[in-house]
């Protein structure tokens, strides 16, 4: 399934790069917010990079490398999580999502199922091989296809519909 779309790429000297980013990253705080209600919601439905995707794929890679780099410190920030620990694979993960959204976007000009799986497969693929080689256990570092699975179909399905929805804006 694909549709047609309107997609940018905005430049840092255009207000609208700040304006989204800043509309994204409260995104990215409060869905956070309330997956952690749920036991396990965090890890399991990979909330924080939901907008980022969106983020991304829509206005290209400057908004979504800012609502990449500043939805995991704000959270931590305002709330503690991710712990400190955590943020280094967070900030790396989020910054490849955005990199690959904006990349499948460019290159497709069009929302498609493929083309966001390719997306999310490439970010996490990426970013278990870096967990990995940052702290030497696989079996941490595939955490998100271990138990996060929940969370990459919301992206690929939710991102979607969510972009399908926007897609003539």
């Amino acid at each position: 399934m694909e549709t047609s779309a309107k997609l940018y790429s905005l430049s840092f000297s255009n207000v609208k790069t700040y304006l989204f980013a800043f509309l994204f990253v409260a995104g990215n705080i409060a869905l956070p917010q309330l997956c952690h209600l749920a036991p396990m919601g965090g890890p399991t439905l990979l909330s924080i990079y939901f907008f980022t995707l969106i983020a991304a794929y829509k206005f290209g890679f400057r908004v979504g490398l800012l609502t990449a780099l500043l939805s995991p410190v704000v959270n931590h920030l305002l709330f503690g999580m991710p712990a400190v620990a955590a943020l280094p694979v967070l900030l790396v993960k989020s910054g490849l999502l955005a990199g690959a959204a904006a990349l499948a976007a460019r290159y497709t000009k069009k929302v498609s199922l493929i083309a966001l799986l390719g997306v999310i497969l490439t970010y996490q693929a990426l970013g278990t091989a870096f967990e990995w080689a940052l702290c030497g256990n696989f079996f941490v570092a595939v955490q998100d296809f271990r138990i996060g699975v929940p969370g990459m179909l919301i992206q690929w399905f939710g991102g979607y519909a969510l972009l399908k929805a926007i897609s003539k804006l």
